[in-house]
């Protein structure tokens, strides 16, 4: 084989392979547009987006070394048309807004984890501790746990916090205004659960949702093979994988149903509205999208930098959120580095 057959035959090689990475990229572009339901595969191509992003630029210095300017033209537009996905991990800000110079709410929402099972309400008076710094007007928290929380240290939270909203046992809204109203919303097959509650700030009522939506099951899953390989018990790896893809699946499904529930209700709302909580999905998703609809992610309008809120070297990802009405307006969005939890607490001031 001649050398310009070798050469014809790799022009050819990567050429098919760019043109599958622009298949997939544009699957995972717009697979939230629809239920993971019977759409399984455009779902799981949202999940690895920044993988795909990464190659297409890879595949745009190879079109360039090789100076096929024509081919090179492929990856630019597809990364071009990733712009708007980039833009709820990666926020670039040469102007950040200085919040302590404007009025407004400020917001919190964290999944803290069960305070780590711990009795003795240190992590549960540390956090507040740091909500007093941030100066929270409301505090959403997934997964409480009341044994370290509120009821083990009811005085310190509701001296700072005078009002609180429990959904579920482990779902609460702690309030500096006054709440009017309530409602919890517990999703069928799973102890998943959602709530709001009508907060009175200075005369205007806003409506607050806390939502804490199913998990994939695949931690809980390495978890138990884990336990079995430290019991010198065999794992059939078959199984482990097909346990983690069921478990991945079915939490996907059940996400599906539990953000359209949300977004049906929120629809209902008269009030202005704010939603935060843990997702535990990735942007573009068909429950980021679902949830969103027409309000603001609140990221996107005011933060800066990497947003990423699981706390996990190997899968650093953005699963927590607050989005608000069009109506309202951010100010300022970032993330604290605490690490009494898996995820980190998410916080957002919004002018009313």
């Amino acid at each position: 084989m001649g050398k310009l057959a070798v050469y014809k035959y790799v022009s050819a090689m990567f050429l098919t392979i760019q043109i599958i990475l622009v298949l997939f990229t544009f699957m995972g572009l717009f697979g939230g547009n629809v239920t993971p339901v019977g759409n399984m595969a455009r779902a799981m191509c949202v999940y690895i987006l920044p993988l795909l992003i990464i190659a297409n630029f890879l595949m745009l210095i190879y079109w360039l070394v090789r100076r096929r300017w024509l081919f090179s033209l492929i990856p630019i537009v597809t990364i071009a048309c990733c712009i708007p996905y980039s833009g709820t991990i990666y926020q670039l800000s040469f102007d950040k807004p200085q919040e302590n110079t404007e009025k407004g709410l400020k917001i919190a929402s964290y999944n803290v984890a069960m305070f780590g099972r711990e009795t003795s309400g240190f992590m549960a008076q540390d956090i507040l501790a740091e909500m007093r710094r941030q100066k929270v007007d409301v505090l959403c928290i997934q997964e409480y746990n009341e044994i370290s929380g509120d009821k083990k240290n009811s005085e310190s939270y509701k001296d700072y916090f005078p009002y609180m909203q429990v959904g579920r046992e482990d779902m609460v809204i702690f309030s500096r205004y006054p709440i009017k109203a309530h409602k919890k919303m517990l999703f069928d097959e799973t102890n998943n659960s959602a709530m709001w509650a009508d907060i009175d700030v200075k005369g205007k009522d806003i409506r607050v949702f806390n939502i804490h939506l199913e998990t994939t099951g695949i931690n809980r899953t390495l978890h138990s093979a884990g336990k079995m390989m430290v019991q010198n018990r065999e794992v059939d790896t078959n199984k482990l994988l097909n346990a983690i893809w069921g478990n991945y699946t079915l939490g996907m499904m059940f996400r599906s149903g539990q953000a359209i529930t949300i977004a049906n209700e929120k629809r209902e709302s008269e009030k202005p509205v704010i939603l935060c909580g843990d997702f535990n999905d990735v942007p573009y998703s068909f429950v980021y999208n679902t949830v969103l609809g027409d309000m603001v992610d609140g990221f996107k309008e005011c933060g800066a930098g990497w947003m990423y809120t699981y706390r996990s070297k190997h899968k650093p990802v953005r699963i927590d959120y607050i989005f608000h009405d069009e109506s309202l307006k951010g100010i300022s969005y970032y993330k604290t580095e605490m690490t009494y939890s898996d995820h980190y607490p998410i916080f957002m001031k919004i002018a009313l």
